[in-house]
């Protein structure tokens, strides 16, 4: 599910990726203001696959808000950002199923 990251991360980059995965999409949203930010190769890699996940988790969320389903889609969602985000912190590539691939496809990371 991970993979080790090529080259060299800063910690500063590493904390950037887990922070997107933490609060998405407050933090990507904020990452692609960043110019010195939006073009480390390594947040690169997992700001836009975070910002992503974060919307598809809130339309997600909403669409099921009034039924219990909801609550678990959040709890999920949550338990899956904090793993990400330990890996990203960790140094590794994270690869969501069929998100990142969209990323990759699209050249947004």
């Amino acid at each position: 599910m991970t993979n080790q990251v090529q080259g060299e991360a800063t910690s500063d980059d590493k904390l950037w990726a887990a922070l997107a995965y933490i609060f998405t999409p407050i933090i990507p949203i904020i990452l692609l203001l960043l110019a010195d930010k939006k073009d480390r190769p390594f947040i690169k890699a997992h700001n836009m696959q975070a910002l992503i996940w974060g919307v598809v988790v809130w339309v997600i969320s909403i669409v099921t808000s009034w039924f219990l389903v909801g609550c678990l889609v959040w709890l999920v969602a949550i338990i899956l950002q904090l793993y990400w985000a330990y890996q990203a912190y960790q140094g590794k590539l994270v690869a969501i199923p069929i998100l990142t691939d969209f990323v990759k496809n699209q050249g947004w990371a």
